[in-house]
């Protein structure tokens, strides 16, 4: 072997390899200066400062609750100085208004109204509302009844009964009818309870009488008794004679009822004529 030649060789070797370093090494410095323009450095001291803008609002807030709510609006007295309100529904004016007193309250203005049910002075309502806080000396405000309103009965008996009826509801009253047997005609009032001209509290009932025509009573049979027997049956059944008329009879039909009007079993008004031919002696 020869020694220059060994040399040479060595030499290509290294130059080869040099170059391939070279192109190895230019590749990689493109790709780094490359990849440096994509990315983003991060901010030295970025959460930093995002902290203290958070604190900066928070403590800002704050300063602005505690000037509102302690210099601007501050919170009213303790409860402890206030009172309750007492219930006076149902009260007289008079008793509720030494609870109120009691309770360190004063009675303000007295509305009234009428109410059907609850008497006179009876406390209905108030305000403020029973259990509510009020300030030691403040007015409570009631509303008292004064009691139902009152009206005089109209007088209607003899009336027609359905304008009675009329008459009645439109005063207010409320209006129940019965049916009785009197001496007046069918359908008039005959009479009322409460009476005419009574004073009652509105609602009220109102019950009439209402007559359904005198009572009737049955026509009997007169025929073949004496004259003085067919007046005393007619008197008891409030039966009145009217026309006797006179027929010539012979025989046992002398003073004998021999005809009557109106016949046996008819329904007849109590005061109703009655008319009989009585049989006499010819002369």
């Amino acid at each position: 072997m020869k020694l220059g030649g060994s040399l040479r060789r060595n030499r290509g070797s290294g130059g080869g390899g040099r170059k391939r370093s070279s192109g190895k090494g230019s590749g990689t410095s493109r790709g780094a200066r490359r990849g440096g323009k994509g990315k983003r450095r991060p901010v030295p001291g970025g959460g930093r400062l995002v902290a203290w803008t958070l604190g900066l609002v928070v403590a800002g807030w704050g300063s602005g609750y505690l000037v509102a709510t302690q210099l601007l609006f501050p919170a009213p007295p303790p409860t402890a100085e206030m009172v309750t309100v007492p219930d006076l529904r149902g009260l007289g004016l008079a008793t509720g208004q030494e609870r109120l007193a009691g309770a360190g309250l004063l009675l303000g203005a007295v509305d009234s109204l009428r109410h059907p049910s609850q008497p006179r002075e009876v406390i209905l309502g108030q305000t403020p509302l029973p259990g509510q806080l009020a300030l030691p000396g403040a007015e409570v405000r009631v509303t008292r009844s004064l009691g139902p309103q009152r009206r005089e009965v109209p007088d209607v008996v003899r009336v027609d009964a359905a304008r009675a009826r009329i008459i009645l509801e439109t005063a207010g009253f409320v209006v129940q009818m019965d049916s009785v047997e009197a001496g007046m005609p069918r359908g008039r009032v005959v009479s009322s309870r409460p009476a005419a001209m009574d004073t009652v509290d509105l609602p009220a009932a109102i019950r009439l009488a209402v007559s359904k025509g005198p009572p009737l009573v049955t026509m009997p049979l007169l025929l073949g008794l004496e004259e003085a027997q067919a007046l005393a049956v007619m008197d008891s059944l409030g039966l009145v004679l009217g026309e006797v008329e006179e027929v010539f009879r012979f025989g046992r039909d002398q003073g004998i009822v021999v005809e009557q009007e109106p016949p046996a079993d008819t329904r007849l008004e109590r005061g109703s004529p009655v008319r009989l031919a009585v049989g006499r002696r010819g002369g």
